[in-house]
Formats: structure tokens, C-alpha cells, sequence
């Protein structure tokens, strides 16, 4: 193949088309328990969390929700992904075993913020959140109803593997994907004249983008280190359904999702996803919640 302005921009076409399937066939997890939300700062500030408001009854003067100012802010980072295609193989037409690898570029591009959300969810026993305890913490501070400060939990602690309970029925889910710039426009570098196809013979292709995860509410999800059993999704379930603001305003938490990681898949769906017991009659904890198996756990 001669290698000419023209013959370089088919090839750009042809990756990119590659490319852009991948990015069709893909899956993602992280939209299931994170939030987008789109950022157009550097760092954006989420000053606000600290309390969900509710209605009350209008008696006298409006109150305004005092939102609690916490400093929890998130820095947007950045990422690339780079892929090289030699020059040799331009010249012997030999672009097509590129198809794979630029749609598999388009698949990583999809499925990135699942590496970033589901590790920031399992770092979340030693990870502050916006009230600056660990966001899976047995004392988060919230006032009682004569507005002293009372410690509630959100985990039952435990040693052994990690696994989740989580309402993700609101619009802010317990995770939030802060996204700058997306990661879905390839560009290049192919004229030979750029100093890479001059100095390695390679004609270059990348994505980068800007983003960064972070935590909601506490109050929408459950961590567990202990046995998922039948006694401690009970405590999950309780301790969820029973979450109350500051005074004592009940929340009416919805805990739907059940993520575990691939080790525990079987003990979830023994606990939730089974009509009747082992040992005979009936699962009362059956289809309680919907179970989400999360490689990115493992």
C-alpha cells in the first residue's frame, strides 16, 4: 500500500468504525449504583451533601433546608489509552488484523468507570465520604430529634468478603461518576512527518478523557465483611430500611440491589434467588432484591 494522505485517512475511517462498534457492544455495571454527573470545573464541589431535605407541614414561615456545608469536593483526573500501528504494516495491507484491537479499544473505553466505581465502592470501609468517617462506618453522626448528634451505622463489620446492599431506586445513587470529558472520540497521529513515525515508525491512536468518582449518601447503601447469610441480609435490610435523617425523619430507604463479587454469587442466589429453603418450606427473603455479580469485585 502506498502510504499517502489518502490512504492514512481510509485507515483513520476504518479504525474508527471499529472503534465505534465496540463502543456499541459493550457493557457497562457502573450506571447500576453510581450517578453521572457532569462536571465543567477542575474540581467540583459537592457541598451540598449531608442531608436529603423532605416535606414538612407549612405552619407559619417556610423553613429553608439548611444542607450541611461539607468540604467534599472532586478533582477531576486524567486518563489516555494509546495504541501503536506499525508503519510495516500499512505498506503490506495488513490493517485488518487491527479490526479486533480497535474494537476492544472501544469496549475499555465503555467499560473504564466500572474500574474506578466498583473499587472506590470496596474501599468504602476505609474511605471517608463527605462527613469525613469511613463512607461504610458504624458512626456517622446525625442529630436525633432534639438535634443532638447520635452515631449511626451502615455496616455490621466483619473480616471476610466484601459484599453490598444498596437502594438505587433515587436519582442520586450511592456513587457518583463525575465525568469532565468523555472517552469517545479517537484521535491521531499519522503524518509522516509526526516525530513518532519518524523516530519508531508508528502511527498513533488514542482516547483520553477526565473524571473522577466519589460517594453520595451513606445512607442508601449497606457494607458487609460478614457470612452472607440469611441473619446478616436481615441486618442489612433493617438497618437500610430503618435509616432516618436528622430528627428521627425516616428516609424510606428501598435496599434492591444485592452486589456481590463472582466469589459470592452462589451464596446470593441461595439467599435470595431460591423459592424454598434447602431444608424444606419458604424463603421469606426470596426476590427481595435484585442481585448484580461485579467482576470488578473479585
Amino acid at each position: 500500500m502506498d502510504i499517502n494522505s489518502q490512504s492514512l485517512r481510509s485507515a483513520y475511517v476504518g479504525f474508527n468504525a471499529a472503534f465505534q462498534s465496540g463502543l456499541t457492544l459493550a457493557t457497562s455495571m457502573w450506571s447500576r449504583v453510581a450517578t453521572r454527573v457532569p462536571s465543567n470545573t477542575k474540581t467540583q464541589e459537592y457541598g451540598w451533601l449531608g442531608q436529603i431535605p423532605g416535606f414538612r407541614e407549612w405552619i407559619g414561615d417556610r423553613q429553608v433546608n439548611g444542607l450541611a456545608k461539607h468540604g467534599y469536593a472532586l478533582k477531576n483526573r486524567s486518563f489516555e489509552n494509546t495504541i501503536a500501528v506499525d508503519r510495516d504494516d500499512f505498506e503490506d495491507d495488513n490493517l485488518g488484523i487491527y479490526t479486533p484491537v480497535f474494537q476492544q479499544f472501544g469496549s475499555t473505553a465503555v467499560t473504564f468507570p466500572d474500574t474506578l466505581v466498583f473499587p472506590l465502592l470496596k474501599d468504602g470501609f476505609e474511605t471517608e465520604c463527605y462527613d469525613k468517617q469511613y463512607f461504610f462506618d458504624p458512626d456517622h453522626p446525625v442529630l436525633d430529634r432534639h438535634g443532638n448528634p447520635v452515631s449511626v451505622a451502615n455496616t455490621d463489620g466483619g473480616a471476610g468478603t466484601s459484599w453490598f446492599l444498596l437502594d438505587v431506586s433515587r436519582p442520586l445513587k450511592p456513587l457518583i461518576y463525575q465525568e469532565r470529558k468523555s472517552f469517545t472520540n479517537l484521535v491521531r497521529m499519522d503524518s509522516e512527518t509526526d516525530e513518532a513515525v519518524f523516530t519508531r515508525k508508528e502511527f498513533r491512536y488514542g482516547l483520553d478523557g477526565r473524571c473522577e468518582v466519589g460517594f453520595g449518601f451513606w445512607q442508601m447503601a449497606w457494607g458487609s465483611k460478614q457470612t452472607l447469610d440469611a441473619t446478616h441480609y436481615e441486618t442489612a435490610r433493617a438497618g437500610l430500611s430503618g435509616m432516618k435523617g436528622d430528627y428521627e425523619r425516616p428516609l424510606a430507604i428501598n435496599p434492591g440491589l444485592l452486589v456481590v463479587p463472582p466469589s459470592l454469587e452462589g451464596a446470593a442466589r441461595r439467599l435470595i434467588a431460591n423459592e424454598t429453603l434447602p431444608q424444606g418450606g419458604t424463603n421469606e427473603w426470596y426476590r427481595t432484591a435484585e442481585i448484580l455479580v461485579v467482576p470488578w469485585l473479585a
